[in-house]
């Protein structure tokens, strides 16, 4: 897609084309990219203009050191830290049905039978490996930020996600990466007071990879929002 002035996709364009990328060349993405990519982040909405959270990018050898750790941790068993809760405690069969549709595409599309445990518990290990994407981050925040802060994080990723899209980069939110923040936190010497929230994955999207042909619905509008006087 390439839409609005000058060939540069508008929001609504970025937004729509946006989705979770597993697959990446592995053509570089320059410094001056992702230093811009990461300002558009930084120009979301911030309560009290606190501006929660880092971004710590990586690429090349400090991105494989930290793979390198990650894999190393998986392979000696060590127990996984949940320093947060992302999903519910109990979740709702709605919900559920739609974390099973999206895995069920994914595994189908990359040709994973139901049954094959290893094979799934593979491709899942691959998030530790950011997808081999060639730029990874890991996004902290301090521990003592309130949940509106995480609020505004999330907004910065968001932020960061469509800029990324908007330079024909693609993207992938790695929500498993803070199974092992504690290893992430030891591999990149990060100060005591963060805490790993999740990893992005950022690079170019492979065309021929089969888990790029994914996409997953969204409700329909009706179905999440009331319009009231208008």
């Amino acid at each position: 897609m390439d839409g609005g002035r000058n060939g540069a996709l508008t929001v609504s364009e970025a937004l729509a084309q946006r989705r979770s990328v597993r697959g990446f060349l592995p053509d570089p993405v320059e410094r001056s990219t992702v230093e811009a990519i990461l300002t558009d982040a930084r120009r979301a909405p911030s309560g009290a203009n606190l501006q929660p959270g880092r971004f710590i990018a990586l690429t090349r050898a400090p991105l494989k050191a930290l793979s390198a750790a990650l894999a190393e941790a998986i392979a000696d068993g060590r127990p996984q830290v949940a320093e947060y809760s992302y999903f519910p405690k109990k979740m709702p069969p709605e919900l559920k049905a739609r974390q099973r549709a999206a895995g069920y595409a994914l595994y189908e599309a990359l040709g994973i039978e139901k049954r094959d445990l290893d094979g799934r518990r593979r491709q899942f290990d691959r998030n530790y490996r950011f997808f081999d994407a060639p730029v990874g981050m890991i996004v902290t925040i301090r521990r003592d930020m309130g949940k509106g802060c995480f609020m505004d994080l999330g907004m910065a990723i968001m932020a960061l996600l469509a800029s990324a899209e908007s330079r024909g980069l693609a993207s992938c939110g790695l929500g498993a990466i803070a199974h092992y923040g504690d290893v992430a936190h030891e591999a990149l010497g990060l100060p005591e007071d963060e805490l790993v929230v999740c990893g992005i994955a950022l690079g170019r999207a492979d065309p021929a990879h089969p888990a790029n042909v994914v996409r997953t619905e969204r409700e329909p509008l009706e179905a999440f929002t009331e319009l009231r006087g208008f």
